[in-house]
């Protein structure tokens, strides 16, 4: 089909461009035929007008060029003339109207126009003039600023595919639709939901006759089967995204985002909009009752929505039956949800679903977007390998391993083991053996918002409209429209002063007839690459409050300082105010909440005790103090600084069980044996004084010189009344308990998956990064560990006994199976003795399949992230509300029942734990909290805490690529963790961070092969000889390859790179 020249509005030269890129394979009859068709609906003045002045102009100007007038009308409007005189062109997806991604047809819309117009004869001129179409609303200086925004102009169906029509059939209803439209011209005011107004009304299609309506629903129901059948479907190109927002054709930037956050299925849904008004981009949310109904019959499936975030037209939804998760393909699939929203989907028909190889291994995965190659049809279906996340802090208990693996689980469809979701045998004719269907869905309901609707980014500049461009830097968050009143007041006259200045933008509002949301600027950062408006933006992106306490909240608090505890509460508590009592902590940590005790008893066992800071003393249940902190859920941890939970007074205070201070705890003491066993157990309140405040390096420093006489200045101060060898001998006995209890619950089946954590040194005045390192998790950690696990299991036990409706309780559940089996596979192909069978067996092999040389801790760290993308996360939940008990077990640990416990000043979780506790023994009020508002209260908890986990990690990241920027380029070794057909990832061994090095980027690389031997992925990279004469050198990159790296910083802020070195020798498993 050939398209008509183009109209004067720059949005409609767009549009022109991409309906004839629809039709690229049609024949010149068929062009013709829906030409006129085409032609016949589109009878506004500007547009006829427009065509006749640009026909004549030519026919005059002959060969000679255009006319004056269109020399004139191109110059005001800024168009070079040769793209305004090309008749139907084809773009390419990435094409922004450069003359390499323009091509010229034979045949012009003009002598078609020509044809068409001698056969009906032409107008005079006066008609343009008679709906009142001023000459500055003809020449595209005006436009509707309440549809630039939302996007459409005309209908979507007007550049679908048609079927061939007689040209003397088209005439005819060409005049009875230019009659209709005569008619119904001073009845503007009645136009449908959607439209523009009288003035916008000529532009407009009409109505749909009986007969195209019933092609229309035929043309629907006979969807696509395959992307070929698409694209003869009539699918424009991904630049017609651009009318979405009212773009002008300058902003490449926008067409080239929107293109990349197009997927072939939201071109096709894009461009099936109905007739008249605004085309619907989006499908209407269902409503709550056909969502209930739909979900009662298992029609429906609920779950939290999961965007890929190097392919963000992939998303995923965890699969009811455990399987592997749906597939989501394309913005518009995902219907305005953004991720980890709660989201109700509809599966889509069979003959929708994804075709896959089920064949892929460790490398089965394509390049991101903007960096593929050609390649075999199976492998555009596979996805990247996503980067694994780092552990917490060695002092959080070993369960947090597994916890929060939420990057992990976002993309276990990435990693590099056959990670296709939810798949079907494909037996049918046109797929060959082997080949498997994934399971594909479509939102119809978003249950909860989960996503803060925030995003850090950047503000674009659009000439000539209301609105500016907010781009973030997320790009799983869609594009903002924010109006220009919302902008800084010179942003419209100096834009370039704004390029590199971090804003963060609020959605508002999202239309469903436009790809891009609207919204409103909460606040300017600051200068893009540096921490402290980085680490801001990162704070508002997850909702973390990091705002003053309100002068309510602080009324809650003691207001006699300093504060002394009341001698009728002394009386209520058991008193160890005489007991030596100790904290061990990371050097800088100031909120201690947990402090333990081990003294031994005449019959040789020892009595010993976890003391964990009484919180819920200072925290009344349902005053503004225990809301805000029920919100804020958890203290967040950064580089830098953390944002408290609590009021200071209480972190740092209070409730901090600061040495030599008397403090109320909650206890937990047991009669134990040397050997780990238990014998008696007592829980109650109490009131203790720390003797000394010991850092993991102290600790670890006594444990590991057992008969060294410490001099006084080595450590921090102690209480007169406990002596340096009484506390070094109570580290050195919990140390010989804690080895006793942690062998005994390994052997009884338990899991720990350790990840590199990195750590920093700052300077004291700028608190820019100085060093960095990967964290050492020693004896002294897993002491500490030990026994915060055993106190978090017995009140476990306690208060699940005491309230089996309402106890806030942890659950683990076990890992994915399918992708279990996938893992067990590619560990096989490997050579690798792995058994997956359970948490203790795949403990026990992560400690005996790997080798013994000096490079089994780095094949044992990239094997473990591996085994920890199938995990799940662990959840709090109340027992009242999942009721199986079979349900509660602790996967991990390998326990039946698990809670957290001994962190009440960082974990709201803790605090409904230690009050379900004190009920439980009687020295505290009853719990008015329902198993309901147990449950809404834990799933908030859960939320917050995924949160807190990732701005660390981003916080980690930030500081590191300062580092980077700082003290770079840094070489390391690294090893393989996966390969992909283009790419591969590495651990940078000695920073413990992961890369992804491309291929097409190695400078010095001549060429590189991508094979697979058996379920085992390689690349060959293939490196130009260093001198002439010499051969190239060859170099293989498998799962498991020592390789060389540099780190170097990137030209945009905080990011960089790491490229390979190239090889002197290889080294590998």
């Amino acid at each position: 089909m050939d398209t008509p020249p183009r109209h004067s509005k720059e949005g409609d030269r767009n549009r022109d461009t991409k309906r004839g890129q629809g039709h690229a394979g049609t024949s010149p009859k068929k062009q013709k035929d829906a030409y006129a068709r085409l032609l016949s609906q589109h009878n506004s003045s500007k547009f006829k007008s427009y065509l006749e002045e640009y026909a004549q102009s030519q026919l005059q100007g002959g060969e000679n060029g255009p006319s004056t007038a269109s020399r004139t009308r191109s110059e005001r409007q800024e168009i070079p003339l040769r793209k305004k005189e090309q008749g139907f062109v084809e773009c390419s997806d990435s094409s922004d109207f450069s003359p390499s991604s323009v091509k010229v047809r034979d045949e012009s819309s003009l002598s078609l126009y020509n044809e068409k117009m001698s056969s009906r004869g032409a107008r005079p001129p006066e008609a343009d003039r008679k709906l009142g179409v001023s000459d500055h609303r003809r020449h595209g200086e005006r436009r509707d600023t309440n549809t630039s925004q939302d996007g459409d102009v005309e209908s979507g169906e007007e550049f679908g595919a048609r079927r061939p029509r007689d040209s003397q059939q088209q005439q005819q209803q060409q005049q009875q639709q230019h009659q209709r439209r005569r008619n119904k011209d001073h009845v503007t005011k009645d136009a449908p939901p959607g439209s523009r107004g009288n003035k916008e009304m000529s532009a407009l299609p009409s109505s749909p006759t009986p007969q195209e309506q019933e092609k229309k629903k035929s043309k629907k129901r006979n969807v696509p089967k395959n992307q070929e059948e698409k694209k003869r479907e009539g699918l424009l190109g991904p630049e017609a995204n651009s009318e979405l927002s009212g773009r002008s054709p300058q902003n490449k930037a926008q067409n080239i985002h929107q293109n990349q956050e197009s997927s072939p299925a939201d071109k096709s849904k894009r461009n099936r909009g109905g007739r008249g008004g605004k085309r619907q981009v989006f499908e209407p949310y269902m409503s709550q009752e056909e969502v209930s109904h739909g979900l009662k019959r298992g029609e429906l499936i609920q779950g939290p929505l999961r965007i890929n975030p190097k392919k963000f037209h992939e998303a995923f939804l965890p699969s009811p039956d455990a399987n592997r998760d749906i597939f989501l393909d394309g913005l518009v699939s995902r219907n305005r949800a953004l991720n980890g929203d709660i989201v109700v989907v509809q599966i889509l028909p069979p003959d929708q679903w994804k075709v896959v190889k089920s064949d892929t291994d460790c490398d089965g995965s394509s390049e991101p977007e903007g960096a593929k190659a050609t390649r075999t049809p199976a492998k555009k279906t596979q996805t990247p390998v996503k980067k694994g996340k780092r552990p917490p802090s060695p002092d959080v208990i070993v369960e947090d391993q597994f916890s929060d693996q939420s990057e992990l689980v976002k993309m276990v469809e990435e990693v590099s083991l056959n990670a296709k979701d939810d798949l079907v045998d494909v037996q049918g004719p046109g797929h060959s053996n082997g080949e498997v269907l994934q399971r594909t869905a479509k939102v119809v309901f978003i249950t909860e918002q989960k996503h803060s609707r925030a995003a850090t980014g950047f503000l674009k500049y659009l000439p000539d409209k209301p609105f500016a461009m907010f781009a973030p830097v997320d790009h799983r968050v869609p594009r903002i429209n924010v109006p220009l009143g919302d902008c800084p007041h010179d942003f419209s006259s100096r834009p370039g002063d704004y390029a590199t200045i971090l804003f963060i933008c609020r959605i508002t509002h999202w239309p469903s007839d436009s790809t891009f949301a609207e919204g409103q600027l909460a606040k300017t950062l600051g200068q893009a690459g540096e921490i402290e408006p980085e680490t801001e933006g990162i704070l508002m992106e997850y909702d973390v409050d990091f705002s003053d306490f309100s002068d309510e909240v602080l009324k809650c608090l003691p207001q006699a300082l300093p504060w002394t505890i009341p001698d009728q509460e002394l009386r209520k508590r058991r008193d160890l105010r005489n007991e030596c009592i100790f904290t061990i902590d990371p050097a800088t940590a100031r909120d201690l909440d947990d402090a333990l005790s081990c003294k031994p008893l005449p019959d040789g066992n020892f009595e010993l005790g976890v003391h964990i800071a009484d919180v819920s003393y200072f925290v009344e249940e349902g005053n503004a103090l225990d809301y805000i902190a029920s919100r804020r859920a958890t203290s967040v941890y950064m580089v830098q600084k953390v944002i408290p939970m609590l009021p200071r007074l209480l972190c740092e205070e209070l409730c901090s069980l600061n040495p030599l201070t008397d403090r109320l705890t909650f206890s937990v003491i047991w009669k134990i044996t040397p050997q780990g066993k238990i014998l008696s157990e007592w829980f109650g309140r109490s009131v203790i004084r720390s003797c000394v405040k010991l850092s993991y390096d102290h600790a670890q420093s006594m444990i590991e010189a057992p008969d060294k006489l410490f001099p006084a200045e080595e450590l921090p101060p102690m209480a007169p009344e406990h002596p340096l060898d009484e506390i070094h001998q109570a580290v050195l006995n919990l140390h010989a308990i804690a080895k006793e209890l942690r062998a005994e619950r390994f052997q009884g089946g338990a899991l720990r998956l350790d990840q590199l954590k990195l750590s920093f040194t700052l300077d004291k005045e700028t608190m820019l990064p100085q060093g960095c390192y990967v964290y050492q998790y020693r004896d002294s950690n897993k002491l500490v560990e030990e026994f915060m696990l055993l106190a978090n299991m017995a009140t476990a036990h306690k208060i699940y006994r005491s309230f089996p409706e309402k106890a806030l309780l942890r659950r683990h559940p076990p890992p994915q199976t399918k992708m279990v089996d996938d893992l067990q596979e590619f560990c096989d192909q490997l050579g690798l003795n792995v058994d997956f069978s359970s948490a203790g067996a795949l403990h026990r092999s992560l400690h005996t399949a790997l080798g013994d040389d000096e490079y089994t801790s780095a094949r044992k760290e990239v094997l473990t992230n591996m085994c920890s993308r199938p995990m799940q996360m662990a959840v709090y939940f109340c027992t009242g509300v999942l009721k199986e008990e079979p349900l509660f077990k602790h996967y991990a640990l390998n326990v039946p029942f698990y809670t957290h416990f001994t962190s009440p000043i960082r974990r709201y979780a803790d605090l409904v734990v230690h009050r379900l506790l004190a009920a439980s023994l009687g020295c505290g009020l009853s719990l008015e909290l329902k198993p309901d508002e147990v449950e809404k209260q834990a799933s908030h908890c859960n939320d917050r805490k995924t949160a807190s986990k990732r701005v660390q990690e981003l916080s980690s990241q930030l500081f590191f690529g300062v580092f980077v920027k700082e003290s770079g380029p840094l070489d390391s070794e690294a090893m393989v963790m996966g390969v992909l057909d283009q790419s591969f990832d590495v651990l940078v061994l000695r920073y413990g961070v992961q890369k992804r090095i491309y291929c097409k980027g190695l400078v010095g690389l001549e060429t590189f092969h991508h094979h697979k031997v058996g379920k085992k992925a390689e690349l060959t990279l293939v490196w130009a000889p260093e001198q002439l004469g010499q051969p190239a050198v060859h170099q293989v990159i498998s799962v498991f390859t020592l390789v060389e790296v540099q780190l170097q910083a990137d030209g945009a802020p905080m990011k960089y790179s790491a490229v390979l070195r190239r090889p002197a020798g290889q080294k590998g498993l």
